[in-house]
């Protein structure tokens, strides 16, 4: 999925991007184990993918691949996200339950705010913030898809709520609050030389995904944070271990998926060296998850 799939009004495509990118990538591996062969050069040369989609026929792309026996341990430089919102948006929440904490302790109340400045990254503020100039980031009718990717928006409900959850903070009445659409006006965005460098450092103890703060109130007041990764980052407050992953899942499987079907897929996941059925990895739902989801258009199918 290109870029697009993440600015303007976002579709469920981005949700299940993902998945489709996971979908092609079996496909593809099964097929070349069937003998059949991929477009040569695929990366290279002046229609590949590194000319259309990356760069231009110039560019040249290093990627590491492991040696002959050596463990294939990329996954770990990956984070995980304990809050439903884009990763760039997981040191801010964080940020924003710490920020209202000390407003509660010093009296202070977000009505009374002048305005929020979030400073960040080249990314965080093109992608998500208001450098991406989608007016549909600050509609209160925009989707669940184009508010997860609203740091105005999530900042603004973790700021008032000092929480987040992946249904009610993104419900009709939650992003209708006039006192939110309020406060989630007065956020904007701007980049920091600073935190675009720290995104891209391939230095994993100074590598951020953050920013900082800085919030101003009508009388002069103002209160600043930031915070470089998200409590559940390796380098967080709160790392997220396997009992967390667990806790996460269950939390999401929850009235969707019995106890039973739960512990007999978590039971799988855990046993991966010795499965031999990767269908034992599907998850199932109940009857009555499956008959409360919506009925959509007849396909071609």
């Amino acid at each position: 999925a290109t870029r697009q799939s993440r600015k303007g009004l976002i579709s469920s495509w981005k949700a299940y991007a993902p998945a489709f990118a996971g979908k092609m990538g079996i496909e593809a591996v099964d097929r070349s184990m069937r003998g059949e062969g991929a477009p040569a050069p695929i990366w290279e040369g002046e229609d590949g993918f590194i000319a259309w989609m990356l760069h231009s026929p110039e560019r040249t792309y290093t990627v590491p691949l492991p040696a002959e026996g050596e463990e294939k341990r990329a996954i770990l430089d990956t984070y995980t996200k304990e809050h439903s919102a884009e990763y760039q948006a997981q040191a801010p929440i964080d940020m924003a339950f710490a920020l209202k904490k000390t407003l509660a302790e010093k009296g202070l109340k977000t009505e009374d705010i002048e305005s929020i400045v979030l400073h960040t990254s080249h990314h965080t503020h093109y992608v998500i913030g208001t450098g991406a100039n989608d007016p549909q980031k600050m509609d209160p009718n925009a989707s669940r898809e184009t508010l997860d990717h609203s740091i105005m928006y999530i900042f603004a409900v973790a700021l008032q709520d000092g929480e987040w959850d992946y249904e009610t903070s993104y419900s009709d009445e939650r992003k209708h609050r006039q006192d939110t659409i309020d406060l989630w006006h007065k956020i904007s965005t701007v980049e920091d030389p600073e935190w675009t460098r720290r995104y891209h450092s391939n230095d994993l103890s100074e590598k951020a995904f953050g920013g900082k703060a800085v919030i101003t109130f009508k009388d002069g007041t103002v209160i600043e944070d930031e915070r470089a990764v998200a409590d559940a980052h390796p380098l967080g407050a709160r790392p997220f271990g396997r009992e967390e992953y667990i806790n996460k899942f269950k939390k999401l499987a929850a009235g969707k998926v019995s106890e039973e079907e739960q512990e007999r897929f978590l039971a799988a996941a855990q046993n991966l060296e010795n499965l031999t059925d990767l269908s034992e990895l599907n998850v199932r739902l109940t009857d009555e998850a499956i008959a409360t989801a919506p009925e959509t258009p007849k396909g071609l199918f």
